[in-house]
């Protein structure tokens, strides 16, 4: 008596094959991540590089009515009230201060989600009267290489 057996191939795929794919997968998904993030840095630097420019740009129109920069501001949430004359109410606004970009505090938050730095300058040795500094951290206060300035 002979006996026939069928061929066993079956049709589907492997559990290597199936890891195989499942390993390029991930290994592509982590190029786009890590590509996506790199981006990201890049697009919040720019917005903060524009958002120091645009308030430069209300700092001289604030000196040009006022003859000098606010004096009496140290941090961002002072530069907040001088710009935006919170303290005068109908007087011109310098600069429109979106509330999604203000902590609790009143601090001009940078894209990295810390306040933007202000401090008047008059008389430092390395700025002259009548001058200021605007810079944002850029999510690094331990390197100043890295943060985005008005100098």
């Amino acid at each position: 008596m002979h006996t026939t057996y069928k061929n066993s191939s079956s049709k589907g795929f492997t559990l290597i094959e199936l890891l195989v794919v499942i390993a390029i997968i991930a290994v592509l998904a982590s190029l786009v991540l890590a590509a996506a993030s790199s981006v990201q840095k890049k697009g919040a630097r720019s917005r903060a590089e524009a958002e120091i420019a645009a308030l430069g740009a209300a700092l001289e129109r604030y000196k040009g009515d006022n003859g000098d920069f606010p004096t009496n501001s140290s941090g961002s949430a002072n530069l907040v009230a001088a710009l935006m004359n919170t303290n005068t109410p109908g007087a011109k606004i310098y600069f429109e201060f979106k509330s999604k970009f203000l902590d609790a505090n009143t601090n001009f938050l940078d894209p990295f989600g810390n306040p933007y730095q202000y401090v008047y300058t008059n008389g430092s040795p390395k700025n002259g009267t009548n001058n200021y500094d605007l810079w944002s951290t850029a999510g690094n206060p331990g390197s100043m290489n890295a943060w985005i300035k008005n100098w």
